[in-house]
């Protein structure tokens, strides 16, 4: 696993889509960071981080599409699976590297943090809840980018299809309205991204909150590893 996140992340640095995710990112960040804080005089970093999850939604796909996609357009997917490592340890590797890119740009941020520290005050429980949240909050949308991209040989197809069902995930509690049937309301409100993120901004730090989210990269992890090794054994 160790030699497939190395590989995916050197790969990730001699291609553009290490720093175009890393530099719209911190771009986009930093100029809501500027309007948020900065022209308002906030010291509250939490009301930033409220709008960082739209930045995620748009960019993780740009740095899963590839994740298994390439390797099936290249035809080099079935070097790769037939290696001697088990193929969960291909996706997590592959997975790993693109969340550590992702831990990378976060790092980022902490200039942000720095600004605030020195012009004012920063309560530190608050923002590392946000911190927290974020991370798992984009530790999903990666999953959910690295599931799709096993599906498609086409970049491009996979970062769409990737933002369309992060979006979907992301508004389900919203689909309440629009169906207001009792059981399928609870849980759509209880897969909801969106409410298991706002929790973490309310500092609300809670057991179940992390577990979901640990819970939600897992499933779909599997079922990345299920969908490519359905194919595996039907393409011989």
């Amino acid at each position: 696993m160790r030699a497939i996140w190395k590989r995916e992340l050197q790969n990730y640095f001699m291609t553009p889509i290490g720093y175009v995710f890393t530099g719209f990112f911190l771009l986009m960040g930093g100029l809501f960071f500027f309007f948020s804080n900065i022209v308002t005089g906030s010291g509250s970093i939490v009301g930033t981080f409220s709008q960082f999850d739209t930045i995620l939604m748009f960019l993780a796909p740009v740095l899963t599409m590839r994740l298994f996609s390439e390797e099936r357009k290249n035809k080099s997917e079935q070097l790769l699976l037939t290696s001697p490592l088990p193929l969960p340890a291909i996706v997590l590797g592959k997975y790993f590297a693109a969340v550590s890119v992702f831990i990378l740009t976060l790092s980022g941020t902490s200039l942000y943090v720095l600004i605030v520290a020195l012009y004012g005050q920063i309560f530190w429980g608050e923002l590392l809840t946000a911190y927290l949240g974020f991370f798992l909050l984009g530790c999903c949308y990666i999953a959910v980018g690295t599931l799709v991209s096993s599906m498609t040989e086409n970049q491009v197809s996979a970062a769409v299809a990737a933002f369309g069902l992060s979006f979907l995930i992301w508004i389900f509690d919203s689909l309440i309205f629009l169906i207001p049937v009792p059981m399928f309301s609870s849980a759509l409100e209880w897969l909801s991204l969106r409410k298991r993120y706002s929790m973490f901004l309310l500092s609300q730090l809670g057991i179940s909150g992390v577990v979901y989210f640990l819970s939600f990269c897992a499933v779909l992890l599997f079922l990345t590893v299920r969908v490519i090794d359905k194919r595996r054994w039907s393409e011989g």
